[in-house]
Formats: structure tokens, sequence, C-alpha cells
């Protein structure tokens, strides 16, 4: 496909960009739908001028449909946008960047979905896409799939669809609640993902950061006994990676610890764990629910994170899981090979 695609680009480059630009607009539709023409506009940088006369087009090609509510993407775009994916990927580079971060990382599947989620949010939206279709090509049916909390996995669950292929899937918190946002936090971005796959849940009402006289206490009680075993007997875990510092933040990380996690260079964290640039944990967080041991006996295992500024920790931490699936986005890759 790529001779193909460099021979496009030399005789016909204007066609090359004007499909970008239509598949941009379509993708951009489809991740935010129902959207107005000026916060579509503001969002892609296009002017109403030109974007005006580019949704006409995808009207008239019945890709789109337009009503006071906003503009949607008809089942042909969908389709449509299905088809093209491949192609657009390696238009667009992705493909020879997914195979740069496998080298770089030592890890066995990439995907890397177009933008910086660093500068667009919703990047994060098209990553929560991604790994929906990735999580849907490995599930089976009566699996159990243990999930965490923070933004990047709230896009997931806003991008969750049913599967009629899949049936009793029952979605779990990977751990207990870091007193963030509660739309953030495990155990709703566990709900709302149940929710929408039409599965099942079971939350975990603990707090994430415990004593260890709590800790003790809170793990003999039968009701989170029967959780933890429930999360450990996961097919797969869905999970984000965290900068070292901002997650220490806000952990409310006493100055006794925030101390040990900055003298150790700690730069990623996960499931409680912080990292330094060589992948060793530098400091870990009593928490109840997953641990990184529990990590090696689940089958499926997929980490999302993006955005440039997050290169360092996704480096730190596949170190430490070279079985996991990476879903990332374009700027957190070209960092990652300027690293």
């Amino acid at each position: 496909m790529q001779p193909l695609i460099d021979a496009q680009k030399k005789l016909l480059p204007d066609l090359l960009e004007v499909m970008q630009k239509r598949y941009r607009i379509l993708q951009y539709i489809r991740l935010m739908q129902p959207i107005g023409r000026r916060a579509l506009s503001g969002s892609i940088g296009m002017s109403e001028r030109v974007l005006r006369a580019e949704v006409q087009f995808l009207k008239e090609q019945d890709l789109i449909t337009i009503s006071s509510a906003g503009m949607h993407v008809t089942p042909v775009g969908d389709e449509l946008l299905r088809t093209l994916e491949d192609v657009m990927k390696e238009v667009l580079g992705l493909k020879g960047l997914e195979t740069k971060i496998k080298r770089i990382l030592h890890i066995d599947d990439v995907i890397v979905v177009a933008g910086d989620s660093d500068l667009s949010p919703w990047v994060k939206k098209e990553m929560g896409r991604a790994c929906v279709a990735c999580m849907k090509e490995r599930l089976k049916d009566n699996s159990i799939v243990a999930v965490t909390g923070g933004t990047t996995l709230a896009a997931v669950a806003d991008m969750m669809t049913p599967d009629p292929k899949q049936s009793d899937i029952l979605f779990v918190p990977a751990r207990g609640g870091l007193g963030e946002h509660v739309e953030n936090q495990a155990n709703t971005i566990c709900a709302k993902m149940a929710e929408k796959a039409m599965g099942n849940y079971r939350l975990l009402h603990v707090p994430d950061y415990l004593s260890n006289e709590a800790y003790q206490s809170l793990i003999e009680e039968p009701a989170v006994k029967e959780m933890l075993q429930l999360i450990k007997s996961s097919n797969m875990v869905v999970h984000g990676i965290g900068d070292a510092i901002t997650m220490a933040e806000r952990r409310k990380t006493s100055e006794e610890e925030m101390a040990k996690i900055k003298n150790g260079h700690a730069v990623a964290e996960a499931f409680g764990y912080y990292f330094n640039q060589e992948g060793e944990v530098v400091h870990k967080v009593r928490t109840i629910g997953i641990q990184l041991e529990d990590i090696k006996h689940v089958e499926h295992v997929i980490a999302v994170a993006g955005g440039a500024s997050k290169a360092k920790a996704i480096k730190a931490y596949m170190k430490q899981a070279p079985r996991s699936i990476l879903i990332t986005d374009e700027g957190a890759a070209k960092a990652l090979i300027r690293e």
C-alpha cells in the first residue's frame, strides 16, 4: 500500500490533502456528535467559510446529517471511516510510528492515533475509541474486565458501545477511589462502561490510600475479599499511566513520601507504584485492588496514555510490562522517538 500512497503524493498531492481534510472533519464529528458548525470550526482550526463547503459536500454524499441539535455521522459515514482507517494510518505515517514504538519499547502491540491529547482534548476520545475496538477484538463471553480511573479511562467509557457477539461481560474497578472528581473514579468508569456495553458491574467502596491498620482490617471484610477475588480473576485489565508527581499530588501525598518519590527520580505511576526512568519501583502506595504482580497473570493488559508530556512515563512503565498493548497518540509517539 505504501508504494501506491507515495506515488499518489507525487502525482496527485492535492487529492491526498483533500482526503485527509475530509477524513479529519468526519472523524471529529463522529467523536463529538452532535456538534454545531461553529464549535467544529473552533475545534479543528478551520474557518467557518471553508468548513461550510466541506460540510455541505459530506451531507450531499450522505455521510452526515444536520439537525437543530448539530451534525451526526450517518451509518454510511461510519462505515466509510472504518474502511479508510488503515489507509489513513499509512497516509498520516501512523503505521510507521507504531513500528518504531514497538522496537523502542520492546512490546508486541501498539496502536497510535492522530494528534496530541496535550493540545487537543478530542484526541483522548479517539484513543478511547481505539481502546474499545481493541477490547472488543479480545473479549470473550463471561470475561471479567478490571478498569482504573483517570480522564483517559473516562474517555474510553464515553466511547464504549455494546457488542452483540459478547455476553455476560462483568466490569470491576481495579482499585479503590482516589478522592478525585467522581466522574474520573474507577467505580464510576466501571459502571459507565458496563451500562454502555450492556454488561454487568460490581463496585469496590474503599479509598485508594489506606493506613496499615485500616488496610489489614478492610481486606478481612467478606465483601471486600469477594471483590478482590473477582478483580484478581480478571481476563482483561485496562489502565492509564500517570505522571509520578501529578499522581502524588492528586493523592495528597505526605511530605515524607513526596521526598521519597522525588529523590527516587520517579517519572511514572500505575496501580499505586511509582517508577523511575529505568522502570524500577521507587515507592509503592498501600492500595486495595490489583497489584503489579497480578498483572503478569492477566490474559490481556491494555495501557492507554497519550500526550507528549507522558512519553517518559510510558517508557518507564513499559519496562515493567512488555506483554501490554499500548494505545497512545502521535504526540507521545513522536516524543518517545525523540527520547
